[in-house]
């Protein structure tokens, strides 16, 4: 049965993130509560972590998977960044923003789109994530938790261990979760171009 981890949102007890970031090194799929959705979560480099995840959802390979990384410059070591893309980064991060960037050679294939080669980023505004990539000192590889056949995400972090509770490892109860997704902004060429609105004011225009 996954366990179940509540965190204060602001202040998050540093014990059980240091318990939930030792799951993840051990190969736990988690939920975790951002600034936006509730998402699945494993280690980046754990490839049967993220078969599990793609399980869980119906994921295919065409999937794009996105990473939650703590600061700029983490963020950069997986993306190829132009100096105004970086601009545009900066100014919308941490934030309820993914960008869809082309990936750097940090960035495992397996979970690359296979024909485009781009990674979803993000820097989230979030006390939770923010502790738990400090401990964890590299990325998240990230899923929305939206199950199949449904269309919008899981809120709950009661309901989500009752719908998933053999399916994953933890859950970690931040409080509700948003139904609105992330904004999702194309960053790969020279004008951003707007994929997705959802939370957020992206003002590319």
């Amino acid at each position: 049965m996954a366990q179940l981890f509540t965190l204060h949102p602001d202040n998050p007890q540093d014990r059980l993130l240091k318990q939930a970031v030792a799951m993840i090194h051990a190969g736990a799929v988690i939920a975790l509560p951002t600034d936006a959705s509730y998402v699945l979560a494993c280690h980046l480099g754990d490839k049967s972590a993220l078969d599990r995840i793609r399980s869980i959802r119906r994921l295919d390979t065409n999937h794009l998977m996105t990473l939650l990384c703590k600061d700029l410059s983490s963020l950069s070591s997986y993306a190829k960044i132009e100096n105004s893309t970086f601009r545009l980064l900066k100014s919308l991060s941490p934030g309820p923003f993914t960008f869809l960037l082309s990936a750097s050679r940090e960035v495992p294939n397996r979970i690359l789109h296979p024909k485009r080669k781009t990674i979803g980023l993000r820097i989230p505004d979030s006390a939770i994530c923010q502790h738990v990539l400090s401990l964890l000192a590299e990325p998240l590889l990230v899923t929305t938790l939206i199950l199949p056949g449904e269309d919008l995400p899981l809120t709950d972090a009661l309901d989500i261990r009752e719908k998933l509770e053999h399916q994953i490892d933890l859950v970690i109860d931040g409080g509700p979760g948003s139904l609105t997704p992330t904004t999702v902004i194309d960053a790969t060429q020279a004008a951003p171009v707007l994929v997705r609105q959802g939370l957020g004011d992206a003002k590319l225009s």
